[in-house]
């Protein structure tokens, strides 16, 4: 029987939950005493401060959370001890006051994080204190789904397969962790310093449990909500104004829920022939999918922290850094239209609109706004990409880069560039009465569900019936879709000519 460590501190980040916890059940085996540690990282705060974020919702989210981590461990005999500074610093420093010979963490697989846990982990090193990170948060990391030849998939559709083949039921068995084994620590009083206050570290509440709720109930209440809807899934998924998603991506993202937990249904229910739980299993493999590109290309993320949204990071296929993009004056008032969903564009107006005021967006209109910011509006998709870290509840950089990349098909994707989105059929075929349009630009309530999807075609008497004054109530078309298709067809012809070099 292995001599168990006198004690050890789990480290939360990405893993918001006390129960399927591999470094919780990990710590809890091997341990007599167990501490349980968050850290609001300044590295992270800071840089969301510095861009105005005061009311972010994800911080707010965040918090929340914690309550109920901190609760379910208090009635256990522990205690969650909550921090606010630099990680590298207060780890270590508290490891050392707690007298741990262990820290056990998930395992993230960013770049930023990568390194700030190597740090940690020298750090504590220097103290003789041991440091474990875990595979948690994807079922395959890294280099466990190899093409045959032992290489790196580029493409998800041979990646899926793969994964799916090697799947198996021990892959998605739970991390069982026993709160009532006696193991987890009281928080010494001199340390237990309770949670701090979001407007302590400059932040605002932000009403997001209003809507979205928090913490691990609220990921089971969505969870539990999903599982009557998921064999209808891939009937629903594309249409905006139907409860068609899990709304689960905020919840997974911070680890509310265990993705184990996820898929272990999802496969289930595809083996049973079900074709909406097979359709949601391949949206959580592009999950590991991405995750796994970031892992093995690292270039993909900023070299630096910039508050330029196009400095640092590569395309994934590196030719189309050739391209030139919009720039100037111009292109800045562009980018402040789509930003502020005055484009003129129905659908895409009102896809910002529900980004702007939730914070969430459909993943359907992800793709159709993500388009049209390149392809329509020849805008370096970075610019999109670091507006929607700013504004995505659910941000995550690996799919949130690998989205952005595919809409401006420099990622990993086997369609060439010229796939490119049209606005107004997309709001046609998935929107089709304008309900969505309607909810979040009343302005335009009035229109008839012929024209809504574009409004400057309505005759001058619909408009007057329905109080609209193109240019004043409602913007006129910033861009005309068939121009700018041309455009992007040129602009992207360097692609072309770089590859045929290169070949």
């Amino acid at each position: 029987m292995a001599i168990l460590e006198e004690k050890a501190l789990v480290w939360l980040r990405r893993d918001l939950r006390v129960h399927d916890h591999h470094a919780l059940r990990m710590a809890m085996q091997r341990s007599k005493a167990v501490f349980v540690c968050f850290v609001f990282d300044t590295d992270i705060l800071s840089a969301l401060l510095s861009r105005g974020l005061v009311a972010d919702r994800r911080i707010d989210f965040i918090w929340q959370s914690l309550l109920e981590v901190d609760a379910e461990l208090r009635a256990h005999g522990g205690g969650l001890i909550v921090r606010h500074g630099r990680s590298t610093d207060i780890v270590p420093s508290l490891a050392r006051e707690l007298g741990v010979s262990h820290v056990y963490v998930n395992k993230d697989y960013e770049p930023a994080a990568i390194e700030r846990d190597r740090t940690v982990a020298d750090a504590l090193s220097k103290a003789k204190i041991g440091f474990s990170a875990l595979k948690d948060q994807v079922i395959f990391e890294e280099r466990e789904v190899l093409t045959g030849s032992g290489g790196v998939f580029s493409v998800f559709t041979p990646y899926k397969n793969a994964w799916l083949k090697k799947l198996t039921a021990t892959d998605l068995d739970a991390h069982a962790v026993d709160l009532s084994s006696g193991r987890l620590a009281a928080i010494p009083k001199a340390l237990d310093q309770g949670i701090p206050s979001l407007e302590s570290m400059g932040f605002q509440k932000t009403g997001i449990e209003t809507y979205l709720p928090t913490g691990m109930s609220g990921a089971s209440h969505f969870f539990e909500e999903f599982l009557h809807r998921m064999d209808q899934y891939h009937a629903t998924r594309d249409f905006p104004a139907v409860k068609g998603p899990s709304y689960l991506s905020m919840h997974s993202r911070f680890g509310t829920i265990s993705i184990r937990a996820l898929v272990r249904e999802a496969h289930s229910r595809m083996l049973a022939g079900s074709m909406g739980a097979t359709i949601w299993l391949s949206e959580l493999i592009w999950r590991d999918f991405y995750f796994m590109i970031l892992a093995n290309h690292p270039r993909l993320a900023p070299a630096r922290t910039s508050n330029h949204p196009t400095s640092g990071h590569e395309s994934f296929k590196v030719d189309y850094d050739n391209i030139r993009w919009e720039s100037g004056a111009h292109a800045e008032k562009l980018f402040k239209a789509w930003c502020e969903g005055k484009t003129g564009y129905p659908l895409v107006d009102a896809a910002m609109h529900q980004l702007n005021q939730s914070g969430y967006m459909h993943n359907r209109l992800r793709m159709v706004v993500a388009s049209f910011l390149v392809k329509d509006l020849g805008i370096d998709w970075r610019w999109g990409e670091q507006y929607f870290a700013d504004h995505l509840n659910d941000f995550d950089f690996a799919a949130n880069n690998g989205g952005w990349q595919w809409a401006s098909s420099s990622g990993c994707d086997a369609q060439p560039y010229f796939r490119i989105f049209n606005p107004i059929t997309q709001s046609e075929k998935f929107d089709p009465e304008g309900k969505f349009i309607r909810k979040y630009l009343p302005q335009l309530a009035k229109l008839s569900n012929k024209v809504i999807h574009a409004p400057w075609l309505a005759g001058s008497i619909e408009l007057e019936m329905a109080g609209i004054r193109l240019g004043q109530d409602y913007p006129m078309p910033i861009v005309d879709h068939n121009e700018a298709r041309k455009n992007t067809l040129i602009r992207y012809a360097v692609v072309k000519k770089v590859t045929e070099k290169s070949s």
